[in-house]
């Protein structure tokens, strides 16, 4: 599906031009971002890709799904944001 569906996003990122391109996830932060890419341990950065700046987060079902530490996975989704948002200041 990522392969499949590569051509739209590239299609929309040229389209819109989007400052920063945010990732919600493993699969989605790869596919942007190369297989090297862990979630777990380069959240948050803003690193360079074929799309453009872009920077990845944990997917917010993840916290859905989430036992014990769910408001430690939270914080870290909204630091990741504000990250985000500081990029686009």
């Amino acid at each position: 599906e990522v392969v499949a569906c590569r051509p739209w996003l590239e299609a929309e990122v040229d389209r819109i031009g989007p400052e920063l391109v945010v990732a919600l996830g493993a699969t989605a932060a790869q596919a942007i971002l190369g297989p090297a890419f862990r979630v777990t341990r380069d959240h948050g950065q803003v690193l360079a890709s074929d799309l453009g700046p872009a920077l990845a987060t944990i997917h917010p079902s993840a916290i859905l799904r989430a036992g014990e530490n769910r408001d430690e996975l939270m914080a870290q989704l909204v630091a990741d944001l504000k990250a985000a948002a500081v990029h686009l200041d």
